[in-house]
């Protein structure tokens, strides 16, 4: 059996010693670190993954003895699943099951997952969201989405425009905690073991750099690609290049099928079969495993957990009626953690660097007016600026590397100028309440003082001085020219980099090739230049570039 991941197998834990029933908790401590407060345990299964089954006094007294476990580390158990095995004896029932063991939270830990939701304009992104975050079915005019938008325009229209995140919780024993058992997002994180944090982003073409940025600057875990049934892919909208986005930037994919109850079953499986098309395709190579019972929940959710997994698990859901929506919940909260808590612990081990996304609040540090405005905005639009009286800076972000706690003294920048700035945090918020401390791959937000508030821009890192940060006007970079309208890419051309938070035009000015351009579906070491100031890049980050319709993905 692997020691690594948070899966163990177990044939049978009847009357344990107290010896023995130690190290069976050290070991489901150590599972339940691996799965970051998460742990399965598959009882009747052989070491070899043989279901040999359990007769059910046995079974009992293992579950007894699970749980005596489990409540010494303050966790708790769920049943996912039970199967009958043939048994050699004639007549004797033997059973295989399979239990979720989920640690209760500290104080103020949770387990937080990041979902970017794609999918093309009208398909019901911001609708599915709503029923899911708010426990209300839509009343098929819209209603569920109202909630999700931040601007009149994006409510008179029924489109996003802009990045917005909404949360659904689950506690210890996997149930559901949304906006329909409590009145706020702290309520909700302090009463959740797990959080699976939404990021809507836009799907009309118009505003594709927003989405673009949403997914290369909040790091999601996986991106849930929704598509309505009475539509299908279509072929002129953005449903496709948003899975290659996902693709490009190594993002697993959950695929959703919405408004079945808008066609017969005959379109909604057109749209079905059309997307896995798409899916299996030479240029995807991914295997779609439509859910269509619990049983397939628990199926796909193993089957992602694995590192560069292919599997991308289908639904067909309604938000009017319901349909298929328990299984979509069931399954985000049955979804492991894309990091391993090996990976998590080397990250933190490194000196913090958090990329930065402004949020300008003028308001007194200690009011009861600084908490409100905070949690409101903890992941507002990055451009957007908060003025209220007595100054106060909040940048909002996600930590790549390291820890960050209150008090820290750290330097933020690269300025215009290229320098750094020293700035101390004061106080920490994370999903909307307030916390101590954020670690690696956690989004936050963090107010900040010695600093000014016009100082601070989109794009800048918050690092530790010890790093000695610096930062560049001219990258070079190892990139894939996947689409491009004339002939080649010349040595001029003007393109929209991403890089993380970053986001700024540059001039392609070399090219390091004999012929001195990139043709289509080229590789090749291109340097860029920035146009407006320098920014703080790491080596072997992932970038993208975009003007109009031409297209590239390198890394630095």
């Amino acid at each position: 059996q692997e020691e690594e991941g948070n899966v163990e197998y177990k044939l049978k834990l009847v009357d344990p010693t107290e010896s023995r029933l130690e190290h069976l908790v050290t070991q489901m401590k150590w599972r339940l670190q691996e799965g970051q407060g998460e742990a399965i345990y598959k009882i009747g299964v052989e070491d070899n993954g043989v279901c040999a089954g359990l007769a059910d006094s046995e079974f009992q007294a293992t579950m007894n003895t699970l749980n005596s476990m489990a409540e010494r580390l303050g966790a708790d158990l769920t049943v996912l699943r039970e199967r009958e095995v043939d048994s050699l004896v004639l007549g004797e029932r033997k059973r295989v099951s399979e239990v979720l063991v989920r640690r209760v939270p500290d104080d103020q830990q949770f387990l937080d997952i990041r979902v970017s939701v794609l999918g093309n304009a009208d398909a019901g992104k911001s609708t599915l969201l709503g029923v899911l975050t708010q426990g209300q079915l839509d009343n098929g005019r819209g209603q569920a989405r109202l909630n999700l938008f931040r601007h009149l325009h994006e409510i008179q229209t029924g489109r996003t425009s802009s990045i917005s995140h909404e949360i659904l919780g689950f506690d210890s024993k996997g149930n559901v905690i949304n906006y329909s058992e409590l009145q706020t997002s702290e309520s909700i994180c302090s009463a959740s073991s797990k959080i699976i944090t939404f990021i809507d982003l836009a799907g009309h073409h118009k505003y594709l750099r927003t989405t673009i940025f949403g997914l290369t600057s909040h790091h999601p875990d996986f991106a849930m690609l929704v598509v309505a049934a009475n539509r299908g892919v279509v072929m002129f909208g953005t449903t496709r290049e948003h899975l290659g986005l996902a693709m490009a930037l190594g993002v697993p994919t959950i695929a959703v099928v919405t408004k079945i109850d808008l066609c017969p079953d005959a379109v909604s499986n057109r749209a079905c079969r059309q997307l896995e098309k798409l899916l299996s395709s030479a240029g995807c190579g991914r295997i779609p495993f439509r859910v269509r019972s619990e049983d397939d929940v628990y199926t796909a959710a193993a089957g992602m957990a694995g590192e560069g997994s292919k599997i991308v698990p289908l639904f067909k859901v309604s938000s009017l009626n319901g349909a298929n929506l328990p299984l979509l919940t069931k399954f985000f909260n049955v979804l492991s953690p894309k990091k391993s808590q090996r990976e998590q612990e080397k990250l933190m081990q490194e000196l913090p660097q958090f990329q930065v996304s402004p949020l300008h609040l003028n308001i007194p540090r200690h009011s009861h007016v600084w908490s409100h405005i905070l949690m409101r905005t903890v992941y507002a639009k990055v451009d957007e600026v908060f003025s209220v009286p007595e100054v106060g800076a909040v940048v909002g972000g996600t930590l790549s590397h390291g820890v960050i706690t209150e008090r820290d003294n750290l330097v933020i920048g690269p300025t215009t100028e290229g320098e750094y700035l020293p700035a101390t945090v004061t106080t920490i918020q994370r999903n909307r309440a307030p916390c101590r401390v954020v670690r690696a791959g956690q989004a936050a937000s963090l107010s900040l003082i010695d600093i000014d508030k016009d100082d601070i821009r989109k794009g800048m890192v918050l690092v530790s001085a010890q790093l000695n940060p610096t930062c560049c006007m001219e990258f070079e970079a190892t990139v894939y020219l996947l689409y491009h309208p004339t002939s080649g890419l010349c040595p001029g051309f003007q393109a929209t980099i991403y890089v993380g938070s970053v986001m700024q035009t540059a001039v392609v000015k070399n090219i390091h090739n004999d012929e001195e351009s990139l043709n289509q579906n080229e590789q090749s070491s291109v340097t860029f230049r920035f146009v407006c100031h320098p920014e703080h890049l790491r080596t072997g980050s992932t970038i993208l570039f975009r003007e109009r319709t031409t297209k590239g993905i390198g890394q630095i």
